[in-house]
């Protein structure tokens, strides 16, 4: 009406427009223009073509209900197995507050403890746990650490104000060997559990870990700092309070093993190694036999398992769940876990040539799945011929000692 009476001429409507002028419906979706009519300068679609366009699209809107429903249900089932997994968790930590914490000495041995244990801690109680099970024969007090922590703070002063001519009176370092080793210390807390941010500068748990480190290196001279250290001391901060964390740390470090790898002791890491390889060809012989084809030893991929625990190589929910074990078992756990990552991976490993192996091992997928793992693990025998792993070792502790003794060669 306004056109007419300002005298100006209506444009005419596209085809486009035209078209839609047309439809009593608007397409919900570019799916949906197959049941559109053909623009008005081309021939109408045919009414079979029309049909098929109708039922072609009719079926697109049943599959994608169908993929509706099926991610409904997924949603669903992921929602009820968290939601389970919540109340496990839940009723463990009661389990553990209420019955097995108030009787540790006589109930951490139980059959019903052991298989609660093996199911994974709840996060809640998991450091007063791991502390009984690795206890104090040490006897470090809080006291101690305090002391340790002031002498550190002590001589890092006294690097950083010139005064490092001062010999180390514990051990006789010298003063270029224990700002090395303090730099050792800065370099690898940066690089511990670099994804989580707070052991790096300006983290929250920046200064505890590197608090930790340095009294254990005044605590232990003779030990000293040892790379990986850092990583084994960031789990226990995770899980405890820092004196407890550094009590915990001294003692996990004085084990025979963990002495054994952290002092550098060749001729007793060599004989875990062989008392490893008698598990590894008894357990997984296909995989032993392509290992020793292609001289791959275990200190290639052992080393970096066992400094760390496996908080460097596996995902950190998963090397607490070790860890859980590890306090129940001992060193013998450590281990039975490498010879269940073998077995999870045989497959893959026994297609792979040297180079391979060695790069898949130091650098482990980061998706491996709880269960299945722990599954593996279950399936690993840590007896040959009717001997366990102590015994074995013990075996073969025995026989280096005998042989260094009659070797005039090995005594010089």
């Amino acid at each position: 009406e306004y056109e007419e009476k300002t005298g100006r001429a209506q444009r005419p409507l596209s085809p486009k427009q035209n078209v839609r002028k047309n439809l009593d419906f608007e397409p919900l979706s570019t799916t949906a223009l197959i049941l559109e009519d053909r623009p008005a300068n081309l021939p109408a679609k045919p009414a079979e073509e029309a049909q098929k366009h109708r039922q072609q699209y009719e079926e697109m809107v049943v599959q994608a209900k169908k993929r509706e429903l099926k991610e409904a249900q997924k949603r669903k089932k992921q929602l009820e197995e968290r939601c389970k997994l919540e109340d496990s968790i839940g009723n463990a930590v009661l389990t553990w507050n209420n019955e097995i914490l108030p009787n540790w000495e006589t109930m951490c041995c139980s059959r019903k403890v052991r298989e609660l244990w093996w199911q994974g801690i709840p996060p809640s109680v998991r450091g007063k746990v791991w502390s009984l099970a690795i206890g104090n024969e040490l006897n470090i007090t809080h006291e101690l650490y305090d002391i340790c922590l002031a002498r550190a703070k002590e001589k890092w002063r006294s690097l950083s104000t010139g005064g490092a001519e001062v010999e180390c009176e514990d051990a006789g370092f010298s003063a270029a060997d224990r700002e090395a080793s303090l730099e050792l210390i800065k370099l690898d807390i940066s690089r511990t559990f670099p994804s989580l941010c707070i052991f790096q500068q300006g983290g929250p748990y920046h200064d505890t870990l590197h608090s930790i480190l340095g009294a254990y290196t005044c605590y232990r001279p003779d030990v000293g700092y040892v790379q990986g250290m850092s990583f084994i001391a960031a789990v226990l901060i995770l899980n405890l309070d820092t004196a407890d964390a550094f009590i915990a740390f001294s003692n996990l470090l004085n084990k025979p093993c963990q002495m054994a790898f952290f002092r550098v002791d060749h001729g007793l890491m060599l004989t875990y190694f062989a008392a490893f390889e008698v598990f590894f060809e008894e357990n997984l012989p296909k995989l032993f036999a392509h290992f020793k084809k292609n001289n791959l030893t275990p200190d290639i991929y052992l080393i970096d398992w066992i400094f760390t625990l496996y908080s460097k190589s596996l995902p950190l929910d998963l090397a607490c769940r070790v860890w859980d074990v590890f306090c129940r078992d001992g060193e013998e756990f450590l281990f039975r876990t490498a010879l269940g990552i073998l077995k999870l991976f045989e497959d893959i490993l026994t297609k792979m040539d040297f180079i391979h192996i060695a790069q898949f091992l130091t650098k482990l997928p980061e998706d491996l799945p709880s269960e299945e793992f722990f599954t593996s693990i279950a399936a690993i025998q840590m007896q040959s011929r009717n001997k366990k792993w102590a015994q074995v070792l013990a075996a073969l502790q025995k026989d280096n000692r005998e042989m260094e003794k009659g070797s005039p060669s090995l005594k010089r």
